[in-house]
C-alpha cells in the first residue's frame, strides 16, 4: 500500500539539475521552505498520460493556483535532468518547476518508488499529487493501486478544488491560425490584451484545412473557440470581448 505522508515533513534531498552548460544542486529547502507548494509526481517524461493530461492542465491552471496562494508548482519524475529539461521545452510549460529525481531518492523517501520493470522503466514514482506547506505535507492525492497507470485523483482540478472550491478557472480558448495571417495576429493580440491564454493550432503544422473545415465549417482563419463555442474570426472575437467587458462593467 502506498504511504500517505500527510502531517509529516518531506524527505531532505538534493537534486542534480542542469541549467544551460552548468550543473546546479537544488535542495528541498530551496524548493519548499517558507513556501506553499503543489507537487505532482508521475511515472515518466514524454509518456502519454503525463504529456497529454497531467502536466498540461497544471500549467494551464497555474495562474489560478497562484491566486489561491500557491508559490510554486513542481513536476517531479524519476528521470534525469536532460530529459526533464527537454520535456519542459516540448510542453511549453513555463509555469512549472521541473525536478529530476534521477536516483529516485525523493520518491523512495515519500514511499512512492515502485517497480516498472515490466515496462522496461526500472524504478519510477507512483502517480500522486500533494500540497506542501513549509516542508510539511498538508494533503496527498494518491492514485489507487491497480493495474496500468491510473489517473483519477492527482489531477490539477482535484487539487484546485481542495484549495478553493470556488476558484474561477480560465476559459478554454483555441485559435486556428495560419502563418502570415494578419487577422490571426490581430485576434491573438486581442486575447492577450484581455488576459486570456489560448492554445494555437497552426494550419500546415498542427492541422490541415480539412481539419479546420470539419471543426468550424469554415475555410478562413482565424477561427476562435471559447469553452467549446465557436466565436468565429477576429471581428467576431473583438465583438465578443467588447460585449463581455460591458457585461462585467
Amino acid at each position: 500500500m502506498m504511504k500517505n505522508m500527510e502531517g509529516q515533513n518531506i524527505p531532505n534531498v538534493t537534486f542534480n539539475v542542469r541549467e544551460g552548460d552548468n550543473w546546479k544542486q537544488v535542495t528541498t529547502d530551496e524548493l519548499f521552505k517558507g513556501q506553499k507548494v503543489v507537487l505532482f509526481a508521475l511515472p515518466g517524461a514524454f509518456t502519454p498520460t503525463c504529456s497529454s493530461s497531467h502536466l498540461p492542465r497544471y500549467n494551464e491552471l497555474a495562474p489560478t493556483f497562484k491566486e489561491c496562494g500557491v508559490d510554486r508548482i513542481i513536476c517531479l519524475s524519476v528521470n534525469d535532468t536532460f530529459v526533464m529539461n527537454e520535456w519542459k521545452k516540448d510542453q511549453k510549460a513555463e509555469y512549472i518547476t521541473f525536478v529530476p529525481d534521477g536516483n529516485g531518492t525523493f520518491s523512495k523517501g515519500m514511499g512512492m518508488l515502485v517497480g516498472k520493470e515490466n515496462l522496461g522503466f526500472g524504478k519510477r514514482s507512483w502517480r500522486y499529487s500533494m500540497l506542501v506547506n513549509d516542508g510539511r505535507v498538508e494533503k496527498m492525492f494518491i492514485e489507487p493501486e491497480k493495474e496500468g497507470d491510473p489517473f483519477e485523483v492527482s489531477d490539477a482540478d482535484t487539487m484546485l478544488t481542495y484549495l478553493n472550491p470556488a476558484a474561477r478557472k480560465p476559459q478554454a480558448v483555441t485559435v486556428f491560425s495560419k502563418p502570415g495571417c494578419g487577422h490571426c495576429a490581430r485576434a491573438k493580440a486581442a486575447l492577450e490584451k484581455a488576459g486570456m491564454g489560448y492554445e494555437e493550432i497552426v494550419l500546415g503544422t498542427d492541422a490541415t484545412m480539412r481539419s479546420l473545415r470539419a471543426v468550424s465549417g469554415a475555410l478562413t482563419t482565424p477561427q476562435i473557440f471559447i469553452d467549446g463555442v465557436k466565436i468565429g474570426g477576429a471581428d467576431e472575437l473583438e465583438a465578443y470581448l467588447a460585449s463581455a467587458k460591458s457585461a462585467a462593467a
